[in-house]
Parts: C-alpha cells; structure tokens; sequence
C-alpha cells in the first residue's frame, strides 16, 4: 500500500520566540468559501453603522413652531441669527447656540413662502400668499414688546419666494412674474414675466450684480439680467424644478433641484448640456443650499433625508434621516 507524506520544514513552522506570530494557513479556494461575499458585506455594513451611530450629527432641535415649517433665512453676517417661517404664517427669530427662540410673530394670514435677510444683517424679508412682503428687524428694544413690521409691500399676486440682492438695497419675488423691488419705493422696479405658468424660486447671483435665475412650474431654468428689460436664456427640462443655487465660489455655475430624484449642475455660459448630474435621492428633491467653501451643497428631498453632495461627485457622501423628518424636503440652509 503506498502512503502519501507531507514534507515540512520545520524552520518554516515553529517560532523562536514566545514574542513570534503563530502562522495561519488558509486556502483561498471560493468553492471552500461560500459565503465570502455576503459575510464581507454584512461586516462592511455593521461598520457603516457603527460609524454613524458614533458620529452623532444631529446637534440640536428647534421646538415651537405649532405648524409645519415652511421655509429658513440666515444672515451672512452672523453665525447666531436665524429665522424660520411657518404655514400658520409664524416668524420666528432663533438664537442658535442656545436654541431659543428669542421672539415670534404671526406676520402673515398665510403660508410663509419665503425669507431672506438684508445684507447689512440687521433687517430681513417675509413674503407670504396672502399677497404681502413685510420688512422686520432683527433685533427688538424688548422683550415684552411685539414686534413689528417696518415697512409692507402690497402685490396683486400670491408670492411663492423671495431673496435679497448680495450688496444693494433690492430684492426679488416671484410669482407669475419675476420682480424686483427696492426698499423705498412701494412698486416694483423690474417684471419679467416669461410664460403663463408660476414661478417657484428665484435667486441672485453673488457675483455678477445684475443677474437673477428662476425657476418655474413649466419645467424651465431661467437667467435674467435687470439692466435689460426681457430675459436672457431659458431651458426646459425633463420634470420640473423646484429650487436653484449658485455656487458662491464658482458664480457661474449653479445647481437645480429637480422632480426626476436628482439635480443638476450647469454653467451658465453653455446650457447645453449639465456638468453633472448628482444621484442618490430616490424621491422629488425640494430644495438646495451650497456651502460658503463652493466645494459642497446640501439638499432636502421628500424621501425623509437630507444629502450632502460634492460639487465635482454625482454620489452624496453623507445622508442623514430621523423618523421624526416624516416628509421632510421643504427647505434647507447652510449656515455660513
């Protein structure tokens, strides 16, 4: 009978010191290891796992508000105001790094649809559908005492956003028609209208002082220049957009949140075609904000979550979501 040996070296196999790594053998045959794939990809999901729950990303709640919040304002000269809106037409100015709220204010018969804070910091901006834009300052003699609007803006139309111009004393609505208004006068200084349909949002560029996008409810982009007395470029998409942003380092390109789950990154000088199309929600996305950096930009969707994207990636590289979000999406900010 002939027997078949194995022939070591015994070198090879036994250690010279206490101290010496005992060798392991393994065989890499995948028909020895049938579940190798799943068993790596359930221990890089429990890593993912621990590595969020250790992350703690959530800072802090605001409570108060009795409905649901509709839309945010934040100062680019400080990091502690914050003002929020609410489709009971309640304003709330919040102190952020106590998370308080330092007073509020039914300001509106209706939905609150936009704000924007003034450039100098001290004053901002409320438009609602009860057809008014209303100017309150930031801070109050009193605290006993109400506040007040400084000054009101009567439109013969629902207003559907609002955003104040990066240095000078206009700002913009929309509605059925882009206009843009000044702070002594009580009419508008511009109409652009393009269109029978509404208009969603609409936002400055921060650089160039005279340019304006919008966006639509038929499905359009479009860039105006208020030297001019019509607008400059139009483009219709697939599904409709429902809010815009510039890039704060990269004026000429901006990002759109749109219906179809994604958004879209163009450069205003080729509209053509985008620069980047940015994948992971997987329902309408409803607003976006970029970062001071220009490098990265949030956004909300109706799927319950919020993303952070970066500029030059269609994948986010962070998503966070609660149970308590419910349809979350309406808005969101990044506080500069």
């Amino acid at each position: 009978m002939k027997v078949k040996t194995i022939s070591r070296v015994e070198q090879t196999f036994t250690q010279e010191l206490a101290t010496d790594r005992t060798k392991i053998h393994r065989n890499f045959d995948p028909k020895l290891h049938p579940f190798e794939r799943p068993r790596e990809y359930t221990r890089a999901l429990n890593a993912v796992k621990l590595d969020k729950l250790f992350a703690k990303p959530f800072v802090g709640a605001l409570d108060g508000h009795c409905d649901s919040v509709s839309c945010f304002g934040t100062s680019n000269k400080s990091l502690v105001q914050f003002v929020s809106g609410a489709c009971d037409g309640e304003i709330r100015l919040w102190d952020l790094p106590r998370r308080k709220c330092v007073w509020s204010v039914y300001g509106h018969a209706g939905f609150v649809r936009g704000l924007t804070v003034a450039p100098d910091g001290n004053s901002f901006f409320s438009c609602s559908e009860d057809k008014t834009i209303k100017q309150w300052r930031m801070a109050i003699a009193n605290e006993d005492d109400a506040p007040e609007a400084i000054q009101t803006f009567h439109g013969k139309e629902s207003f559907m956003g609002i955003d104040h111009h990066w240095t000078n004393s206009t700002f913009a609505t929309c509605s059925s028609v882009v206009q843009v208004w000044d702070h002594n006068r009580s009419d508008p200084i511009h109409n652009y209208s393009w269109g029978a349909d509404s208009i969603t949002s609409v936002k400055f560029n921060p650089a160039e002082p005279s340019l304006l996008a919008s966006t639509g409810s038929d499905r359009a982009v479009a860039l105006y220049d208020t030297r001019l007395a019509q607008s400059m470029r139009k483009i219709v998409m697939d599904m409709r957009n429902n809010a815009l942003a510039w890039n704060p380092m990269e004026p000429y390109h901006f990002t759109v949140a749109n219906e179809d789950h994604n958004l879209y990154t163009f450069d205003m000088r080729n509209l053509d075609r985008a620069l980047m199309i940015h994948k992971d929600h997987v329902s309408a996305v409803m607003d976006i904000a970029y970062s001071p950096t220009g490098k990265e930009f949030v956004s909300g969707s109706y799927d319950r979550s919020i993303r952070i994207f970066n500029v030059r990636s269609s994948k986010s590289r962070e998503v966070y979501h609660t149970k308590r979000m419910q349809r979350y999406g309406r808005a969101c900010r990044w506080k500069k």
